[in-house]
Order: C-alpha cells, then sequence, then structure tokens
C-alpha cells in the first residue's frame, strides 16, 4: 500500500511539475508569417488559450516546398522546435499540423537518427494532432507535376512545380511509406501518437454562411478539385489518405457543429468548433 502511495503521489507531482506546449505546423508553402497567411490569429489564439501557459506556443515558419527531409523543411522544423522546447522548458509538447505539414513532422518521428536534434523533439512530444493530413498524398500532386489542367486550377493551391507537391504524387509517397516513414498499415508504429482529423466533403453554396468559413473562394476551389477524389474527400485529399497513416481521432461530421464537413482549407480555421475542440485537447 505504501508503494502505491508513493507512486500515486510521483504521478501527481509529474503532471503538476509538467510545461505543455503547443507548436502549428503549417502545410505546403513557404512561410515567413504563417500566423496571419495560414491560420489566422484566431484560430492560434483559441487554440492556444487551453494552455496552463498560454505563451508556450510557437508558429512554424518554414519552407515547406521542399522534400520533407530537406533542411527547408524537416531542418527548419527541428530547429525551431529545439528553440521552443529549450526556450520555454517544455516538458509536454502537443504538436498541430496541417496537410503535408503532418509529412514533414511524421519524417522526424521516424528517422530518429538522421538528426541530432530529433531525440529531444521525439522524447518531449505527447501526441500530434494531424489536421487533414496528406499522409498517402494526393492524385491532384499527379496531376500538377503531369502538367495538365490541374495545374491552372491548382496553382493557387498547391504552389506549383516544387519538390514538395511532387513528394505528394500517390506513388512516391507509397515508397516513402514503405521504406522511409512508420505509421501506415504494415510499418512499424510511430513512437508518438499521430491522430488524424479527416475532412470528408466540401460545401460551397453562396446561400449557406457555413460555405463562408475560412474563405469562400477557396471553397469553391475545392468544390471544383473535389469533383476528381472519392466522394470522401476535403477537394484536395481523399479520405483515405488522410486516415493512412496512425489513427483517426475523428471525422468532422462527427464532432464540428451542426455536423458540418471541413474542406481542406477549414480544416485550419475557427471553423464549426474544431478550435475549441483542439483548445480542450491541450488540457488533457
Amino acid at each position: 500500500m505504501r508503494i502505491l502511495i508513493m507512486l500515486a503521489l510521483l504521478a501527481i507531482s509529474s503532471v503538476c511539475t509538467a510545461n505543455t506546449g503547443v507548436a502549428f505546423v503549417h502545410g505546403t508553402g513557404s512561410q515567413s508569417n504563417a500566423t496571419n497567411d495560414y491560420w489566422k490569429p484566431e484560430f492560434v489564439n483559441n487554440v492556444r488559450g487551453g494552455l496552463a501557459n498560454s505563451a508556450n506556443y510557437v508558429v512554424i515558419n518554414c519552407d515547406f516546398t521542399k522534400y520533407m527531409w530537406d533542411s527547408g523543411a524537416a531542418g527548419c522544423l527541428a530547429g525551431q522546435l529545439t528553440n521552443f522546447i529549450n526556450s520555454r522548458g517544455i516538458t509536454r509538447l502537443i504538436v498541430i499540423t496541417h496537410s503535408n505539414g503532418g509529412n514533414v513532422m511524421r519524417w522526424i518521428l521516424s528517422n530518429p537518427t538522421y538528426d541530432s536534434r530529433y531525440p529531444l523533439i521525439i522524447s518531449r512530444t505527447v501526441r500530434v494532432n494531424a489536421l487533414a493530413p496528406s499522409s498517402a498524398g494526393t492524385p491532384l500532386a499527379n496531376a500538377v507535376i503531369a502538367g495538365n489542367v490541374f495545374e491552372s486550377v491548382l496553382g493557387w493551391l498547391l504552389g506549383y512545380k516544387n519538390d514538395a507537391v511532387r513528394m505528394q504524387q500517390t506513388s512516391w509517397m507509397a515508397q516513402y511509406n514503405a521504406q522511409n516513414l512508420y505509421g501506415t498499415a504494415g510499418r512499424p508504429a510511430l513512437p508518438k501518437p499521430f491522430r488524424a482529423v479527416v475532412g470528408t466533403d466540401v460545401d460551397s453554396s453562396p446561400f449557406d454562411s457555413d460555405s463562408w468559413c475560412g474563405g469562400y473562394a477557396e471553397n469553391v476551389g475545392l468544390e471544383t478539385t473535389q469533383l476528381w477524389l472519392n466522394s470522401c474527400s476535403d477537394g484536395f485529399l481523399d479520405c483515405s489518405s488522410q486516415s493512412a497513416a496512425g489513427t483517426v481521432w475523428f471525422r468532422d461530421t462527427a464532432r464540428m457543429r451542426g455536423s458540418e464537413p471541413l474542406s481542406h482549407n477549414q480544416s485550419r480555421r475557427a471553423c464549426f468548433g474544431l478550435d475549441t475542440i483542439l483548445r480542450s485537447d491541450l488540457g488533457s
């Protein structure tokens, strides 16, 4: 009984002394001000409000037009996460990724010996909440690289023919998942939980106010590209790609206000209570 009491006290003590932080990791693109240009302050501020110390957050700004292992991608991410952990004394790190940001984070988790900074990041990471991760790539990347009509339709979304888009071709991601990354079927598990939030549809009716959340023009574009994807998709990624790595935390309609779906753009915005769910998760 005495031993059990001591173990309980130690567990309580470790929780009380934990210093939790959150990192926001953007998707494809080169960012210098991801708070304003990618996530929006409303989303970031609402989510970080769930921390015991709301100042314990970092918004990553890296060049995710590069391959995931590149110094401008995983190298930049590792550097910014390491600085954040050390400067704020973070003992519990929760990482929120969007789209291709999930691939870059999964590279770090899957390759601990690739960079001397990775082990610290992995040891402090509690979980990754991956919003619409492109874990198995997208047929739209295939089309962009092939140079057909999708290139003009998707230029604003994918950034044309950069290495990150090339990497997200479905056949390329299948090879990476089989050889370089953990967490997909038949592969070793990731060392920390990787939980996907899956977007299942796109609404773009001008008469539906929900279609305007996150940007009406963007949702119209995603509704168009959805025509070339599976019936279950967020306009950029099939549900099967979003669900390919780790576990599914939830599908949008199961937990969004009004059972609304999340388009690929809305899954990085304060839409339908997504920010509230992520905020609450920081305290668990």
